[in-house]
């Protein structure tokens, strides 16, 4: 290992299908008839790679898949690796009213922990959608009992980003005053421009060598851990080529897919990863229950 701090590993288990880049073409009323399970052999993949390079990780399941895949889940759990929500429908929590949110969070917290036996402490947003404009989902994760949170992505993007959010695992006050700790998405200032480096597209994006420079910078300056994130459609290279999309939707979603498992397995020689919970609790800012 480069360096000695535990950095936190995260996988947003969805398919390839559910995500934003592809939602101009595919609606969720019509996930099912795309649906040929190939979330659960990809997923397997990721945790196997993870487990043989020895990390732990934290895994935040989407409802709609927890729902017809309970036994992946369990699968996760057994493995040693945390299972954490990410909501159920996969929508843009600021093009959602407070009541759905909350009522699919319920849903989602409800159904992992049942599958699991044991509380689900972590939330993470669909494509980072906690913005100025949807804070106050902040209040109703505090609310429902979540103990953190790793949606604020503080850079500025056409999808998502809170510009102003503290760029450091920390806590936060939600609009309501209560207190929530947050582990925000990795960016690196360049020349005053924050520059997101916590995996997924980027990871594709950028050469290697700069997500691991821009990595190993960040350690550097703060000696705080940064988060990873990855998608298990990522390393599907044989998945299904959707027709119809926007240009900037295609290379999004398809750009450098037969790089990324190589990278990936790279990365997990270079730096040391455990599961969100317990690099939070590591930092002092959560507690084990």
């Amino acid at each position: 290992m480069s360096v000695n701090v535990a950095n936190a590993l995260t996988v947003d288990v969805e398919d390839y299908f559910q995500v934003a880049a592809l939602s101009s073409v595919i609606k969720p009323h019509q996930w099912e008839q795309y649906d040929r399970g190939r979330v659960v052999p990809n997923t397997q993949r990721l945790m196997d790679m993870i487990q043989q390079a020895g990390h732990g990780a934290t895994f935040f399941v989407l409802g709609w898949i927890a729902e017809r895949y309970p036994d992946l889940v369990r699968q996760i759990d057994k493995a040693g690796f945390e299972v954490a929500s990410h909501g159920y429908s996969h929508q843009l929590i600021y093009q959602q009213s407070p009541a759905v949110f909350r009522e699919e969070t319920i849903k989602s917290k409800s159904l992992l922990e049942d599958i699991i036996g044991k509380p689900v402490r972590g939330y993470r947003a669909a494509s980072y959608s906690i913005t100025p404009a949807s804070e106050w989902a902040l209040d109703i994760l505090a609310e429902l009992g979540f103990s953190y949170d790793s949606s604020l992505f503080p850079v500025k993007h056409d999808r998502y980003g809170m510009p102003g959010a503290k760029p450091l695992p920390h806590r936060l006050e939600t609009p309501s005053g209560e207190t929530l700790v947050e582990f925000s998405l990795t960016s690196l200032d360049i020349m005053g421009y924050r520059l997101p480096i916590a995996g997924g597209g980027y990871f594709r994006l950028f050469p290697y060598w700069f997500s691991q420079w821009a990595l190993s910078k960040h350690l550097a300056r703060t000696n705080k851990p940064f988060v990873f994130y990855l998608h298990p459609w990522e390393i599907d290279v044989d998945q299904p080529r959707v027709a119809g999309l926007p240009l900037k939707s295609v290379f999004r979603h398809y750009n450098n897919l037969d790089k990324c498992e190589k990278r990936l397995s790279t990365l997990l020689s270079k730096y040391h990863f455990r599961d969100m919970e317990t690099v939070l609790e590591s930092e002092g800012l959560l507690s084990r229950c």
